[in-house]
């Protein structure tokens, strides 16, 4: 019964520690809340009934790859891509500048969604979350050159779509 208790407490710890970050960057990847929550759920199940040890050192690249895959996995199962719909108009009343921000911050999605899916991976792996790029070739499974190149294209391809918008 210890022993049971000690893997859970474990366990709590991990998921308070890193559970923000993986609702955060499926949510991103997505583009859906409800799809975020339950790629983020996903995750940790799968992560509590590994029969393998976990390496602490690699746990937050292993949590993102874990993510990741499950939101492909959907996406196959799915057949079909969701974009993100800009028409919904924001239900809360407010002054002009919220419609605004709320209008910028859903164009900055639709770039993300029209990126290639390892590039805004490797983007908001590296932008939002900080990883570094030898974690982002590590769960993404390429070299290192290449997760730095795909940061900067996708850098690249979101700049472009500002000047366009």
């Amino acid at each position: 019964m210890h022993i049971l208790s000690e893997q859970m407490s474990e366990f709590s710890k991990l998921y308070q520690k890193h559970a923000a970050d993986v609702f955060r960057f499926a949510l991103y990847l997505s583009g859906n809340r409800a799809e975020a929550e339950d790629i983020t759920s996903e995750t940790f199940v799968r992560v509590w009934t590994s029969p393998s040890e976990l390496k602490m050192a690699t746990v937050r690249s292993l949590l993102f790859a874990i993510a990741r895959n499950l939101l492909l996995e959907g996406r196959r199962r799915s057949n079909r891509q969701r974009t993100l719909d800009e028409s919904l108009p924001d239900q809360r009343p407010g002054p002009h500048r919220q419609a605004q921000v709320r209008a910028e911050w859903d164009a900055v999605l639709a770039r993300l969604q029209r990126l290639p899916e390892i590039d805004r991976t490797a983007l908001l792996l590296h932008a939002l979350d900080g990883v570094p790029y030898e974690e982002i070739a590590r769960a993404l499974g390429i070299s290192v050159a290449s997760a730095k190149v795909k940061v900067h294209r996708a850098r690249l391809m979101l700049a472009q779509g500002e000047k366009n918008v």
